[in-house]
């Protein structure tokens, strides 16, 4: 793996994040990939008369930068999702910068699994919380998966 941990490399407590700025085009493409047509993200007349008076992004569209983490940074490459949990705390608006941070919270060695915090901020505040359980990639099993060349032969 050119990025990320295996199993092996992780400890509680260690934490990624990433952030991005959700634009028009994200809610438009998010909405297009999903089906997710809800006028609450894509009218702005409908919204005006909501409780939020305008707009909002996806609550999964700021979830699913906790994969972008997951997946490209802790633990990386080769980890797969067992489960999530969401909590939506605020709405996430066009313009906002969403920071996703994921921090192991435990670790099972038997199964190669991760427990992770998983919270999305804007401006400090969080939007959604959470918690993941993810597989992850460990030398053991790769090295046991591996024939070397002489065993080949």
């Amino acid at each position: 793996m050119s990025e990320g941990c295996f199993f092996e490399d992780l400890s509680v407590g260690q934490k990624a994040s990433f952030g991005k700025t959700i634009t028009e085009a994200d809610i438009v493409l998010f909405a297009a990939v999903t089906g997710d047509t809800n006028p609450m993200h894509l009218n702005e007349e409908y919204a005006k008369g909501s409780i939020f008076g305008e707009r909002i992004a996806h609550g999964m569209l700021a979830a699913g930068l906790i994969t972008k983490v997951m997946g490209t940074q802790l633990p990386g490459p080769g980890t797969i999702y067992m489960s999530q949990s969401l909590r939506f705390r605020k709405p996430v608006r066009i313009g906002d910068t969403v920071t996703a941070t994921v921090e192991i919270t435990a670790l099972n060695a038997e199964k190669h699994r991760a427990t992770l915090r998983t919270v999305c901020c804007v401006k400090g505040e969080p939007v959604l919380e959470g918690e993941a359980l993810v597989a992850v990639p460990s030398r053991a099993a790769l090295a046991a998966r591996t024939v070397p060349a002489e065993a080949a032969e």
